[in-house]
């Protein structure tokens, strides 16, 4: 028999029991109030909208809204690929870039067929490449006589990027980069180009052999922030003698200095250039031509670079939204993998397979590139909450965490919510497309206790959202204010 209790005790439980379904309606799905009127203020339906509020070490969420819905996260997606990389390669996994020959060495020639073997590093530039020739030339090797074999078999296929559908309007700009085994600095033309009042100047700072600057801009009335305007995608023609013109065309702003990269020539065409131009610059000579192809067994490595490890890679892919290195990240899952088939495919399922490891259920899940950069790629919110929980407990926290941009600080949350309570204390990826805008990550309240915060909006008007996502950052940062 249950013993009663006395008035006094019942009384005073009352007050408690009354309060009790509105905190439950609450931590289902009653919005903040200033992120209902900022949504309210900018036309955006809280139907657009779904979120999920989680402290990082509970299973009951704070604050719920549509979290089961699949919608597209744009660059939050980064989040999912970034962590079962991490966890999959471990934080000290490289990339290898070699260089081979079968061929022998007499004095100071190489007689014979040189092959670059890619290894999927997605930060290869064009310096780091030049310290593999240098060794190369340390070697006393001075004169080369055969191809340059590019061998790109560590993913496949070997070039994803060909009779590719460009994403957008803008296929020469490093976002829409897509990755190969042997990605040489992005395959991206740096161009500064410096206008006072009367003239407009354009110098090619990459070096390419045979690669020309050719200026038809004219001024505009723009501020130099708005010197894209009136941009128009540059054109590359073939002049005699073998010489690339790269054309600019547009308008430009006066007294402005601006450095654009630019994704325009053909990937064999750019290293053939790159390769040499550097070799010479070093006193080397090349009587050869870039040319596909795999690498013997029979070669002998002569030059290994390894690259920056996975951990600092993730902190570029978080911080600036790489999406090149992140759809780079899937591939290498897959290409590890060391299974038949699309590394893309394996890749893919080696995501899905982690997930199912951490028992997070992955129906609502899309996956198309892993970098956020579709139209196809879903995920609901309480996926990538479980996800960011999942990183909360990792061994590699750290890791993870810092690479995660920090509000009002560095990366892509460098200039919001500036003198708010969200102020350096929380870590917030952000994504952006035309009809979608999220954030996602951690934060940390007055109290000092961490809250998982995923918030996504898929509309037409999506960046109009933007302010009532910084508002619900910040009411998680504030305490939760009634």
């Amino acid at each position: 028999m249950l013993k009663k209790r006395p008035l006094l005790y019942r009384l005073a439980l009352l007050p408690c029991m009354l309060l009790l379904p509105v905190s439950v309606a609450l931590a289902q799905n009653a919005l903040p109030a200033k992120v209902s009127e900022l949504l309210q203020q900018n036309e955006i339906p809280s139907s657009a909208l779904s979120l999920t509020v989680i402290a990082a070490d509970n299973t009951t969420p704070l604050l719920q809204h549509q979290a089961e819905q699949p919608v597209n996260p744009a660059s939050t997606m980064k989040l999912l690929t970034t962590l079962a990389a991490l966890e999959e390669l471990g934080p000290q996994f490289r990339w290898k870039t070699r260089l081979l020959s079968e061929a022998t060495t007499t004095r100071d020639l190489l007689k014979g067929n040189l092959y670059l073997k890619g290894g999927g590093d997605p930060n290869l530039t064009w310096d780091k490449l030049a310290l593999m020739l240098r060794t190369l030339r340390q070697q006393g090797i001075r004169n080369l006589q055969g191809d340059l074999v590019l061998d790109r078999s560590y993913f496949n296929p070997q070039r994803i990027d060909q009779d590719v559908i460009p994403f957008d309007e803008h296929p020469d700009a490093y976002y829409n980069v897509i990755p190969d085994a042997l990605l040489i600095h992005s395959n991206l033309s740096s161009v500064q180009i410096t206008s006072d009042s009367k003239k407009i100047q354009a110098s090619l700072l990459t070096p390419l052999d045979k690669v020309n600057i050719e200026t038809h801009l004219h001024f505009n009335q723009k501020s130099c922030t708005d010197w894209e305007k009136e941009w128009q995608p540059p054109q590359v023609s073939t002049l005699p003698g073998e010489v690339l013109a790269l054309q600019l065309n547009g308008g430009f702003p006066k007294n402005c200095q601006i450095t654009t990269h630019l994704n325009l020539l053909d990937r064999n065409q750019y290293i053939a250039r790159l390769f040499r131009q550097l070799w010479q610059e070093m006193g080397g000579s090349w009587q050869g031509q870039v040319i596909d192809g795999t690498t013997p067994e029979s070669a002998k490595l002569l030059v290994e670079r390894q690259s920056d490890t996975l951990a600092e890679t993730v902190r570029v892919v978080n911080k600036f939204s790489d999406n090149m290195m992140a759809r780079s990240l899937l591939l290498t899952l897959g290409a590890e993998q060391n299974a038949a088939g699309s590394s893309v495919d394996t890749g893919r399922q080696r995501i899905r397979d982690w997930l199912n490891k951490k028992q997070i259920a992955d129906s609502t899940l899309v996956l198309e590139n892993g970098s956020g950069l579709s139209r196809n790629e879903r995920l609901s919110t309480q996926l990538l909450a479980q996800v960011l929980q999942a990183g909360w407990r990792s061994s590699w926290n750290a890791e993870y965490l810092s690479s995660l941009p920090i509000v009002a600080l560095d990366g892509t949350m460098r200039r919001r919510l500036k003198g708010s309570a969200a102020d350096s204390r929380a870590r917030i990826k952000t994504g952006s497309l035309k009809d979608s805008v999220a954030i996602a990550g951690y934060v940390r309240d007055t109290l000092d206790q961490t809250w998982i915060v995923v918030a996504i909006v898929n509309h037409d008007a999506a960046s109009r959202a933007k302010p009532a996502l910084d508002a619900l950052i910040d009411w998680v940062a504030a305490g939760r204010p009634q």
